[in-house]
């Protein structure tokens, strides 16, 4: 059997492995109305999904009193804890991830979503114990900074060379890019094909289906 490409692959979670996209979306624009500001439009609120929370909330809203982005913060945080229960994985993961890790793999999990947020959401997909390491972004810098990537790569004693991020979003790929990593796209999540492309992913992948098949013969 030839020697494997990847020994560690490193998933983003909203968009990637939960679908969670149309949720978030809904929130940030409820977190708005709430506040009397501005309610971004999908796109908008779709191309900051990935970042750290309070990142998100500048991006998404440049500009602002910076007195509101904290309230914007919690109104979505309140918004996201009535919904993200009903949450589900995105057809195929748990297979994907389970045949992941008999092959060997390391598998780690890179996300915007805070450490109470992720483990909540780790908790509700019954995946705890699947993963082997994880880095939120109210641990370390946010996306696209490579900061999650070498802390996780140094955690588990692996190789950013042979290290794979695999994510919805232009934050996502830019991050293995500015850590050294390969990276792989997935169609079906916040950012378009043609944001994700431009970025030359190895690989973009329009299903989980397609993911798996090719991490199967290619990582």
């Amino acid at each position: 059997m030839a020697r494997k490409k990847f020994d560690l692959i490193v998933f983003d979670w909203d968009g990637t492995l939960m679908d969670s996209t149309a949720t978030i979306v809904a929130c940030i624009q409820a977190a708005a109305k709430d506040l009397g500001l501005p309610i971004p439009d999908k796109k908008a609120a779709s191309y900051v999904i990935g970042l750290g929370l309070h990142d998100a909330m500048e991006a998404v809203l440049p500009g602002l009193d910076p007195k509101h982005y904290p309230h914007m913060v919690e109104r979505y945080r309140y918004h996201y804890l009535t919904k993200d229960h009903d949450l589900a994985l995105f057809d195929g993961v748990r297979e994907m991830l389970e045949d992941l890790a008999q092959q060997g793999y390391f598998l780690a999990v890179a996300t915007g979503k805070s450490r109470v947020g992720l483990n909540r959401a780790l908790d509700v997909a019954d995946l705890l114990s699947v993963f082997d390491a994880t880095r939120c972004a109210d641990e370390t810098f946010s996306k696209p900074h490579p900061a999650m990537l070498h802390e996780l790569t140094r955690e588990l004693g692996q190789d950013l060379g042979r290290t794979l991020m695999i994510g919805d979003t232009t934050h996502d790929l830019q991050m293995a890019i500015n850590a050294g990593a390969s990276g792989v796209a997935v169609h079906y999540g916040a950012h378009s094909a043609a944001e994700l492309r431009a970025l030359n992913p190895l690989y973009a992948a329009n299903s989980v289906g397609e993911l798996h098949t090719w991490l199967s013969e290619n990582a």
